[in-house]
Formats: structure tokens, sequence, C-alpha cells
């Protein structure tokens, strides 16, 4: 099976650095095209992203090339045919055509080719596998175009067979459907997914992070992560209890106060309910120590933000700064199911944009004076002094902070008497 359609608008291919990669790579017997990702984002009409070169120059004539025409060159991947060429300041990957000779997991053997048709057949997912060349001819032979009409996400060939080349391609499968398909996902390939779960075990931790989080902020992450729980998928993933409920509920949420899409937050929602969650799926996704610290603040006692007061709510947000507070706020709402009062939740997630906490006044000089030494005794006095500060509701008046200071003072004072 082969198409063909002209792609409209696209001066990307046309002019600039693209195009002179295509040219350079073009010419005296040999071809180059732009496949994969960017074909498909373009014909969408979406960001192109990072742009991807098949040719059928082996990878010393690549090089050459570039050499020749003085651009820089770099052998990122030469055993399997990839070279990337910076062009202006952009890169590229450069891959001369492939077909496998024999296939196990990602340690494929491969040769190099010159066939479009054999290439494009062992690449995952139909609307992958285009390419477009520099006349703006996008080729299609495995039904790439009809699929992406459809907004249908399908394995190329025999599903069982594409998956267990890569177990990555499950997760792939999902996290290619929740952007860029519409609807459920497709019968056969969602089949295919559940029968190889197992073969999940088989991947790094950090393959894992990096589908799951982009799978987090997709359009369509509810419906795929839901077809995930559904097939028995999330539980390999995260070794625990996942809550579908909860996700659909964040990104409900984040949509009504109009922010951004945030993995961590959203991953939160699914697989977070205490602290030992937070821990244990950082472990299992190896997540970064920012994001494994954000995820633990999320579900360290987020149901204590659950029917607070604004009185309460400032004085969360003072001890958890803007960042943490939104986040753990998110989470206790999304928990809270939908029969709350969304107005009042809504409230509380944007009280950072109309209120700043103000800076503790009284400093260890304050205490000092009062008779108070220097040493451990004086960072249990100044915690006493802002729990009652904050507890006033954050007074700045000279009477009342001096009232607080001589407080915390006696307070201590009575509470450690021999």
């Amino acid at each position: 099976m082969s198409n063909t359609r002209v792609l409209d608008d696209a001066p990307w291919l046309t002019s600039g650095s693209t195009a002179r990669v295509l040219e350079l790579l073009g010419g005296n017997g040999e071809e180059a095209r732009v496949v994969g990702g960017a074909v498909r984002n373009a014909l969408l009409k979406i960001p192109t992203g990072d742009i991807d070169i098949a040719t059928t120059a082996l990878p010393d004539e690549v090089i050459r090339r570039a050499r020749a025409a003085g651009i820089k060159s770099v052998p990122t991947g030469i055993d399997h045919g990839t070279v990337t060429l910076v062009v202006d300041g952009q890169p590229f990957e450069v891959t001369t055509l492939r077909e496998d000779t024999e296939t196990f997991g990602r340690k494929a053997k491969v040769a190099f080719g010159r066939d479009w048709i054999r290439d494009a057949e062992r690449r995952d997912f139909t609307i992958n596998g285009l390419s477009v060349d520099a006349d703006r001819v996008v080729h299609d032979y495995v039904g790439g175009l009809d699929d992406i009409a459809a907004r249908r996400v399908r394995f190329i060939g025999d599903p069982n067979r594409r998956i267990a080349e890569d177990y990555l391609r499950i997760l792939r499968f999902f996290r290619i459907h929740a952007a860029f398909g519409s609807g459920e996902p497709d019968r056969e390939g969602y089949l295919a997914c559940i029968r190889a779960r197992a073969g999940l075990a088989s991947l790094s931790a950090e393959r894992m992070r990096m589908e799951m989080l982009k799978l987090m902020v997709a359009e369509g992450a509810a419906v795929a992560i839901a077809a995930m729980a559904d097939g028995g998928l999330l539980l390999p993933i995260f070794g625990g209890v996942a809550y579908t409920g909860p996700l659909s509920a964040m990104i409900s949420a984040e949509r009504m106060l109009g922010w951004k899409p945030d993995a961590i937050r959203r991953l939160a929602a699914l697989a977070v309910a205490v602290t030992e969650d937070a821990k244990r799926v950082a472990t299992r996704l190896r997540l970064t120590n920012a994001e494994a610290k954000a995820l633990d603040s999320m579900g360290h006692r987020w149901w204590r933000l659950a029917g607070m007061d604004e009185a309460t709510a400032r004085r969360r947000l003072y001890r958890l700064g803007a960042d943490h507070y939104r986040d753990r706020l998110l989470l206790a709402w999304a928990r809270a199911g939908g029969d709350t009062d969304s107005a009042h939740w809504r409230e509380l997630a944007l009280l950072p944009e109309r209120w700043r906490a103000p800076k503790f006044p009284l400093k260890a000089a304050d205490f000092i004076g009062r008779g108070i030494a220097e040493g451990p005794v004086l960072g249990q006095v100044l915690a006493l002094a802002e729990d009652a500060w904050l507890a006033a509701d954050f007074p700045l008046e000279e009477a009342a902070l001096k009232t607080i200071a001589d407080q915390a003072v006696a307070r201590f004072t009575r509470d450690n008497r021999p």
C-alpha cells in the first residue's frame, strides 16, 4: 500500500535549516526526507518540535557531506546509522534507512538499506511511519494518512511483534493515543498491550518516567489512563493502587483555574494517597530530586486542607510556600470528589495570587534582649512566637508583636521550669 499527498503550508520544509539539510543529503544518487513526529504534527497543524531526517546515504557519506559544507556532525548513534548535524544552532538527527535483521528488545540487529517501505514498516505506529520530501510530498506506506484523519493510533503490522521488539511501546501506545488519538484506544493494539503487560517489568525506571510524565500532560490523559487501569497496566508501573477518579478531578480543576497541566501534580492525584505512596512512586519511576520532593509534599496530610476557612488557608500558605500550597490544595480538591463547593476551592487555590504572606517580623535580637541565650533554646522560643503570630493572623503592629514576644518567653520559661 502506498499513498501520497502534498503538505500544505510548510515553510519550515522549503527554507531555512531543514531545507538546507535535505538539499545537502539529496542528490548524487541519494535521497533524504523528514520522518516521524514532525510529519505527523505538520499534518495535524501543531508545532513540529524536533525534526528527524532519514536518508539513503550511509553514515560516512553523511559525515563527509557535512564536513564539506562546514556543518558540525556528531556520531551520536553511529552503530545504528545515526549522525546528528547541527545547522544554525539546530540539531537534526540523521539516520540511514534501516531494516531489522534480528529483533530482541532494544538490542535489535539492523542492516542499512535504501528501501523507504522497509524502513517505514519497522517503525512503531502508522502515524509515525510517514515521511515527507523536499517537494512537500508526504509518502505513506503503512496507512498513516487515514489514521491521522481518523485520529487513530495503530501499531504498524502485528501489534504483538511490535511490542515484543520493545516493551516501552506499551506506554508509548497510550501516550501517543492521549496526545493525538480520539475516543477509545485501537482495540487490537489495546489487547496486545494487555497480553504483553508482564514485559513492563523489563523496562528501566528512567524510560518509564519519560513516557509516563509525557502521558500525564497529554490532552487525553484521563481516557488513556482509565484504559490502562482497566487493562491491569498501572499496577506493574506503580506497584500500588491507582486512583483514576481523582486524576480526572485534578485535570478538571486545572482547566477550571486555567493552569498549565502539571505532570507531577497529576501523578500525585493518580497514585499518591499518603507519603509512603509518594516515596514508592518516586523510586519506581526514578523521579528527579525536585519531582520526588514535590510529590512527597503533596502526599503529606493533604486532607488537612479540606474544609479550610481563609484564615487557616493563609497559615497553610505561609508554612508551605506558594508552589507546595497550590499543589497540595489541588490534590485535596481532587480527592474531595464532586460533591464540593468548587467556588470555595477556587478561592482557596487562587489565594497566593491575591495575598502574599508577610515575613515573620520578630528576630533573634528581640528575644536575646529578653534574656534568652543563643542556641537551641532561642530557636524554640522563636518557634513559639511564630506560632502565636500566625494564630493572631499575622499582626505587624508594634504593641501586638511586643505582647507575642513577652508571652512566648513567659510560656517557655513556665514550661521549662525545673
